[in-house]
C-alpha cells in the first residue's frame, strides 16, 4: 500500500468533496480517498504509486484543479 497527498482548488462545499472522492476513487488500484475540505488536501491511498496525470484527470473530470 501506498499514500499520496495532492492539494485541490474550488472545492467550496461537501459536494465538492463528494465529486473528487468518487472520481479519485475509481482510479484502478484506489483503496481509500481522504479530503480535507478547509485545506484542499487529498490523500489517496492505493495498492501501487499513481501518477500525478491520473489523479489530476480524475479531478479535473470532477470540475476542479490539481495544483503542483
Amino acid at each position: 500500500m501506498t499514500q499520496q497527498t495532492y492539494t485541490v482548488t474550488g472545492m467550496t462545499c461537501g459536494h465538492c468533496v463528494a465529486s473528487v472522492t468518487e472520481e479519485v476513487g475509481e482510479i484502478d488500484g484506489v483503496t481509500d480517498v481522504a479530503v480535507d475540505l478547509p485545506t484542499g488536501r487529498v490523500t489517496v491511498t492505493s495498492e501501487k504509486e499513481l501518477t500525478t496525470d491520473a489523479v489530476r484527470a480524475a479531478v479535473e473530470e470532477a470540475g476542479y484543479q490539481l495544483t503542483a
